[in-house]
């Protein structure tokens, strides 16, 4: 089944910053409360037909700017098992900065930039924990949502009663 016009609008806006409400109220300019864009805007992202086409929007993305997975993990490797001793030798109490034909060309990717400073030449390395960090969320290794699943069992003697017997309760009926 086809996706609806304002469905199609709603997902290419979602595919822009990944903001469900904001791209709820794009495709329905009538809905003006954050908090009714928020839950229609969820709700569509699990509609079968608007997932599929989001997904197959991201997979043509990912072939076109051949930016995958993989190559995002692949740059926060760099970074966040880069050693400084990659770039410089340390030779008693001097530090020398290793030529480029020296550093591991695996690993140029880690350097956020080099300048002279007034101690000599400086190597500024990119930030190697935001890098684990997100190397690790990737993986799974943390999570900042809790899960809960099971059974609620109550012993509430008033469950299954209408809202009319619970009136003969209440007002002594």
């Amino acid at each position: 089944m086809a996706l609806t016009p304002k469905q199609k609008i709603f997902a290419d806006e979602y595919l822009i910053d990944f903001n469900a409400t904001r791209a709820y109220k794009v495709a329905y300019p009538k809905v003006k409360k954050d908090e009714a864009a928020r839950a229609n805007g969820s709700r569509l992202l699990t509609n079968a037909n608007v997932a599929s086409y989001i997904d197959k929007r991201m997979k043509d993305r990912e072939k076109r700017t051949e930016i995958t997975q993989d190559r995002v993990l692949q740059e926060l490797a760099k970074i966040g098992f880069a050693d400084v001793t990659d770039f410089v030798t340390i030779e008693g109490h001097s530090v020398k900065v290793k030529t480029t034909d020296q550093m591991p060309r695996d690993k140029l990717g880690a350097i956020a930039g080099i300048k002279e400073g007034a101690n000599g030449i400086e190597i500024k390395l990119n930030d190697k924990e935001k890098a684990l960090e997100l190397i690790g969320r990737h993986l799974g290794m943390w999570n900042d949502k809790v899960e809960l699943s099971g059974e609620v069992k109550t012993n509430n003697p008033y469950e299954g009663l209408t809202t009319e017997e619970l009136k003969k309760l209440i007002h002594g009926g």
